[in-house]
């Protein structure tokens, strides 16, 4: 059984292993492949995984050999899932792997947010504590989280798992999401429409999946409705904040910061907006790339495989 690998450099760039898909058939990795390699590159595999490298209609009927494609991550948009399906070709994707590891990173940009241990460290560098009064000093204003609200757009494993956090540190929780589960176990928390959400909460914080409803749902008018003194958060998907509106925001004092993984484009343009807009941290598409994450993702994606040449494919995405 051909395996082909399209773009595994993010996955494992050195310090994992791919033994467990090697013993699973005639294995061929690709670092990266551009839209113009992936024919070549997969005719005659059964097996084609990929994380961001986009499967459409066209490379679809074109692989008469295909019948499963493996999504190296838990979003599936880079493949077309209706085409898939109307092949009989399997798609599958790999969910939960990385919810401790994005909960860890939001709440990283909050801190930063709120602390700037970051700037305040690089002050101390330059010579201002050596230079201070006083036996401390602060160039930024600091805030703490206990009494304040957060606002999760997106409530599944991951969006639960930052309300945990934030009730630990002491945060009332607002959830919004399409299913309303019980979360009758949770204290200071309530679900709100998006509306309400905005208007109330001190944190906004995505987790929510990109889709036709969510694309371009931070934009300028819900912008408008955040408190003057909110934070946003992304770490879920780039195309669900309006990148223009954002940066308006910022610059223009409607918002009071925002922390951001993920941009619309990946990697970005330089002269992508945010990239001069006041008080906006952006980290590099980081939230899903723990060592621990990663190994989770690679152990997932082997069962995946191994469960479909067993008869009983699993995480199907378009069954």
């Amino acid at each position: 059984m051909k395996i082909v690998v399209l773009d595994g450099f993010t996955l494992n760039p050195g310090d994992l292993t791919w033994d467990g898909l090697e013993a699973l058939g005639a294995l061929t990795i690709y670092e990266r492949t551009s839209p113009e390699e992936i024919l070549e590159r997969s005719e005659g595999a059964e097996i084609i995984l990929t994380n961001k490298t986009p499967i459409n209609a066209t490379v679809i009927s074109a692989l008469k050999s295909l019948k499963y494609i493996g999504v190296l991550a838990t979003g599936y948009n880079v493949v077309d899932i209706e085409a898939a399906k109307n092949q009989g070709i399997i798609v599958t994707n790999v969910p939960a792997y990385s919810t401790d590891s994005v909960v860890q990173l939001t709440f990283a940009l909050i801190l930063e947010l709120t602390l700037h241990a970051q700037k305040h460290s690089d002050a101390v560098r330059e010579g201002k504590w050596a230079n201070s009064k006083d036996f401390c000093f602060w160039d930024f204003p600091l805030m703490e989280l206990a009494g304040k609200t957060i606002g999760i757009i997106g409530f599944g494993s991951i969006g639960q798992k930052v309300a945990d956090v934030a009730t630990a540190f002491g945060m009332k929780v607002i959830g919004h999401s399409r299913r309303q589960t019980d979360q009758s176990h949770r204290n200071n928390f309530k679900w709100e429409s998006i509306s309400t959400l905005l208007a109330e909460s001190d944190f906004i914080s995505i987790h929510c999946p990109l889709t036709a409803e969510t694309q371009g749902l931070i934009n300028r008018d819900n912008l408008q409705k955040m408190k003057r003194s909110a934070f946003l958060i992304n770490t879920s998907r780039g195309p669900i904040v309006v990148e223009e509106d954002l940066a308006e925001a910022l610059n223009n004092n409607i918002i009071a910061g925002a922390g951001i993984d993920v941009l619309s484009v990946e990697p970005p343009q330089k002269n992508n907006p945010l990239f001069t807009a006041q008080n906006c941290i952006i980290t590099p598409h980081i939230a899903w790339a723990t060592k621990e994450a990663r190994t989770r993702l690679m152990g997932i994606a082997t069962e995946n495989i191994l469960a479909y040449q067993s008869g009983n494919p699993k995480n199907i995405v378009n069954p």
